[in-house]
């Protein structure tokens, strides 16, 4: 087989193998890890989830899910949909009762559909051609989920992410916005 066949059947793989991850069940523990050589490619996919919840020593709130790699979530009403990992959480908003601030000249892309949340960094509007709706399994109110110092809770009010560290985020409803 051709090395640019065995690339793309190996990039196949491994994103089949996230996608399923990512409907799977909590309290696994797995590795991702791909090795291509000139004769053989293999693949060995899974993922990380637990589910507590707890308070630190700090005084902060852990979630009562942890991810470790990119991992899809949905408001209960199917409205918001999220995406959240250890670098980054974004969420997407389908109906919404509120304008967002005019895009910038720079984004040639749809913008104000989403808010980003870089960690350590500040949250602000999404210029993006794509969406994190649907993307996952339902959040449900009263439950967060967290990846690094990011976390992400569902409430009837809305979804609210914020960085347990710099306390930076934003809340996100049919009804309004706020970015802190």
């Amino acid at each position: 087989m051709p090395m640019n066949a065995r690339l793309l059947w190996a990039a196949a793989a491994v994103a089949a193998s996230i996608l399923l991850a990512a409907c799977g069940g909590s309290d696994s523990t797995s590795t991702v890890t791909e090795t291509v050589s000139s004769s053989t490619t293999s693949t060995e996919s899974s993922s990380t989830t637990t589910s507590t919840s707890s308070t630190t020593e700090d005084g902060s709130t852990q979630a009562d899910q942890t991810v470790t790699r990119l991992t899809g979530f949905t408001s209960p009403t199917g409205n918001i949909g999220c995406y959240i990992d250890r670098r980054s959480v974004r969420c997407d908003i389908g109906d919404r009762d509120w304008e967002p601030p005019k895009a910038p000249s720079s984004c040639k892309l749809d913008y104000g559909q989403g808010i980003e949340l870089p960690a350590g960094g500040a949250a602000d509007f999404v210029c993006a051609g794509d969406t994190a709706l649907g993307g996952g399994d339902v959040l449900d109110y009263g439950t967060s989920i967290g990846s690094g110092l990011l976390i992400c809770e569902s409430e009837e009010s809305g979804m609210t992410c914020r960085d347990t560290e710099t306390g930076r985020g934003f809340t996100l409803s049919k009804q309004s916005y706020e970015i802190f």
